[in-house]
């Protein structure tokens, strides 16, 4: 059976489903013996915040939420410094804070979440997607690898050094 999947802006509803997505990819990151996410960032307020200023998405699969996303425009002051070369300079969507519901684990939820920002920004006429990743979230940066982003090099973000990778995608 063919499951409905739609990307929509996240409602303040919806922030309790969200923090228990979050914390159980905290927990996962943990186990997986990554450093990403392990100091109290992203919290109940960071979901909060993304809500309030429209920078919050789920990914919903037959209406249940399944994955949620920060996609924030042309703003990610960090992303002005990197080591390295970002392929554009044009208008970009930067993509946070990817968390996937346990029960949809291992269903290539986050391929799909990248096929619909891409969609989001084709239809809102902006160049390219930008996003970082922790060195250690191996699943997300073979991901990026299959989705096609090239690694641009590392930016400094909460911290730590992250990969940074770009898709031109008009």
């Amino acid at each position: 059976m063919n499951s409905e999947t739609k990307l929509r802006k996240a409602q303040i509803e919806d922030r309790d489903i969200i923090w228990g997505i979050i914390r159980q990819s905290i927990e996962r990151r943990k186990k997986d013996g990554s450093t990403q996410w392990q100091n109290g960032y992203p919290n109940q307020g960071t979901v909060e915040s993304d809500i309030a200023k429209g920078f919050g998405y789920v990914l919903t699969v037959d209406g249940e939420i399944a994955v949620y996303t920060a996609l924030i425009l042309n703003d990610e002051p960090a992303y002005s410094t990197i080591e390295g070369a970002w392929l554009s300079d044009g208008e970009f969507v930067v993509v946070h804070r990817v968390a996937v519901d346990e029960k949809f684990a291992g269903k290539g939820m986050v391929k799909k979440l990248f096929d619909h920002i891409e969609d989001f920004t084709r239809s809102h006429g902006i160049q390219s997607i930008k996003v970082d990743t922790n060195y250690d979230n191996i699943a997300m940066l073979k991901i990026l690898e299959s989705k096609g982003y090239s690694y641009c090099g590392e930016v400094l973000l909460a911290g730590g050094m992250r990969k940074a990778f770009e898709k031109i995608i008009i």
